[in-house]
């Protein structure tokens, strides 16, 4: 009987042949909905945080030119509108983006498991499924640019308002 039991080789582990806690404990962390809620809290966050500096210094650069010049042109007032409304723009953008992505890739993956279920061959469920990642990166992408421009000039246009209209009335803070 102690003949035909095999003795397994001990399985004697290095240090070097373990693998690391610290991926899976990567992995265990990021899979946590929280973890993402508390990413993408602290993303916007930083980016408010460097808007309302950005938006500080621009006026700051618009106060210090409107009180050199002794010409009261619009031109500042044109170009801070301009700048703050291209930034305003761009942070919609990454705004809706990080909305998008999420409900982009679950139609993508609804798709293609219905096409799947469908009985299509897999080269075919490759084949539209490179077709498909084509045309909803296209469709999204052109409307993530056309909202950024609407902000955009929304942006600027009513910057440039108030800024006019804060030069006219002599000034004081914002």
């Amino acid at each position: 009987m102690a003949d035909s039991i095999k003795e397994e080789p001990s399985t004697t582990s290095s240090p070097m042949s373990q693998p690391s806690p610290y991926p899976m404990l990567l992995i265990r962390i990021m899979s946590k909905r929280r973890t993402w809620v508390c990413l993408f809290i602290a993303v916007y966050t930083i980016l408010l945080s460097f808007s309302w500096n950005f938006l500080k210094s621009v006026l700051s650069w618009y106060e210090s030119t409107i009180s050199t010049s002794n010409s009261p042109s619009g031109w500042p007032a044109l170009y801070a509108a301009v700048l703050l409304g291209a930034v305003f723009g761009l942070l919609s953008m990454a705004a809706a983006l990080a909305v998008a992505v999420p409900a982009t890739m679950v139609t993508w993956i609804s798709v293609l498991v219905l096409l799947t279920f469908c009985g299509k061959p897999r080269r075919t469920v490759v084949v539209e499924g490179k077709k498909l990642t084509a045309e909803i990166s296209g469709f999204v992408v052109r409307i993530l640019i056309k909202e950024g421009n609407i902000v955009a000039a929304l942006c600027a246009v009513l910057g440039y308002f108030a800024l006019v209209r804060k030069n006219k009335d002599g000034g004081g803070d914002f």
